[in-house]
């Protein structure tokens, strides 16, 4: 049996303690020093996607721009040998919903209400780091816009692109 036909295993432990977060952050803090709190771990956060695929914490935050990046791993694969669409859907989905979370004030949150992504390329297990970005294009009171792009860290080249609505409310509490 060769190292590439070796089973592999791929193990997550979490703990989804409430206690641990802190839920007034957000009802708090601007969206932007929210999101730099998470990075920093100075704020306590639940199990999430973004854990579970392998996403970095959020990089160069900005009023209105995220990035994020992520491997290309096999633990990721269709039955094709490509790795999974939803794996770029759901990247593009965190990036481009930072960027809208870095616009928010105290006590706002969002949630995505049409998400849109175009693919250019296959993204195979041997792509490497890919870095996601996203901007706002429009930021109202109930309603943000963003959009995003994955492209290649070895490569330089574009894998996905896309954008999304976002709906924004005021959070009157946070809870489990």
């Amino acid at each position: 049996m060769t190292t590439q036909d070796a089973p592999r295993t791929r193990t997550r432990s979490y703990s989804y303690a409430l206690a641990a977060l802190d839920t007034g952050a957000a009802l708090r803090l601007s969206g932007l020093e929210y999101m730099r709190a998470l990075a920093a771990g100075e704020i306590g956060a639940p199990p999430s996607m973004i854990t579970t695929l392998g996403f970095s914490n959020p990089l160069d935050l900005e009023d209105g721009k995220a990035a994020f990046e992520a491997d290309a791993a096999d633990f990721l694969l269709n039955p094709m040998g490509a790795v999974h669409g939803g794996f770029a859907a759901t990247l593009l989905d965190t990036v481009m919903g930072a960027a809208v979370h870095t616009s928010l004030g105290p006590g706002l949150g969002f949630t995505t209400s049409d998400l849109s992504v175009k693919y250019t390329r296959a993204i195979l297990p041997g792509t490497g780091r890919l870095r996601a970005e996203a901007t706002i294009v429009h930021r109202g009171r109930q309603m943000a816009t963003a959009q995003g792009t994955v492209i290649g860290l070895a490569d330089g080249k574009l894998y996905a692109h896309g954008s999304t609505t976002c709906l924004i409310f005021p959070l009157t509490s946070v809870k489990g």
